[in-house]
């Protein structure tokens, strides 16, 4: 059974920084594009960043390109977000997302509908 357990979210000030990590299990971590999305209320989930997992090809929103940093330690089955100078527009849930494939193109891969498992979430809130 897969499960994916974010951690590392929480409140902070705009130009703060957070880490935000993805633990998996059960889930074969390699030759995947997996991502990070997030959900702010009212608004559709959106992917912010995704990553090839072998190689390492990453691929970013336009609103976070440059501040937020998407990696992976596969002997660890982790991913991993970097995030830099946030913004009060930063504030949602953000979730890790994995697919239930091999392979792919991972910079098309930025619909929800491409993803089978999804972790718990964790907020991020940004204050001005």
């Amino acid at each position: 059974q897969v499960h994916l357990v974010e951690s590392g979210g929480g409140s902070v000030q705009a130009g703060g920084s957070l880490r935000l990590s993805c633990a998996a299990s059960g889930y074969t971590f390699s030759s995947r594009c997996m991502g990070w999305f997030r959900q702010a209320p009212g608004k559709e989930r959106e992917r912010v960043a995704g990553i090839y997992t072998s190689g390492g090809g990453t691929v970013y929103a336009d609103s976070v390109k440059g501040r937020f940093t998407i990696s992976q330690d596969n002997a660890k089955n982790t991913l991993y977000l970097q995030m830099n100078s946030l913004k009060p527009e930063d504030t949602a849930m953000y979730y890790c997302a994995a697919p239930n494939i091999f392979g792919g193109v991972c910079y098309r891969a930025d619909s929800p509908k491409w993803y089978t498992y999804w972790g718990q979430g964790t907020q991020v809130t940004v204050s001005s």
